[in-house]
């Protein structure tokens, strides 16, 4: 039986990569010191979505959780950027941490030369 990930459209999926990488930066730099953990995939068809399973400590896990939740259940089609969404899913507190890690995780590429990988993300 094939898992809930594996029938994503590509739109999601690559969200989806864009979402885990972003939060994978985030907390690769600012969690140095905590224990990390896999993201849980098994079964489920995530593991292909994704490519390389993160390894995150448990607060940026359960918000990686979370995002991945909230964008397979966005009503939108084509989604808007979530700072320009008539009707925000995030709950607020997973809000503003995900706008911490998005505006990090951006300026960390382009900061670190992935102007390369920033483009192919968003283009």
């Amino acid at each position: 039986m094939p898992g809930l990930y594996s029938r994503l459209d590509r739109k999601k999926g690559r969200d989806i990569r864009v979402l885990a990488r972003f939060v994978q930066i985030y907390c690769r730099e600012n969690h140095r010191g905590a224990e990390k953990r896999p993201l849980p995939v098994d079964g489920t068809g995530l593991g292909e979505v994704l490519g390389e399973v993160p390894e995150l400590c448990p607060g940026c896990l359960r918000l990686l959780q979370h995002g991945i939740a909230k964008r397979l259940q966005c009503p939108y089609d084509p989604k808007p950027m979530c700072k320009k969404c008539p009707t925000p899913c995030y709950a607020p507190g997973y809000r503003e941490r995900m706008r911490q890690v998005r505006r990090f995780s951006g300026l960390y590429l382009i900061r670190h030369g992935r102007l390369v990988l920033m483009l192919h993300y968003f283009l």
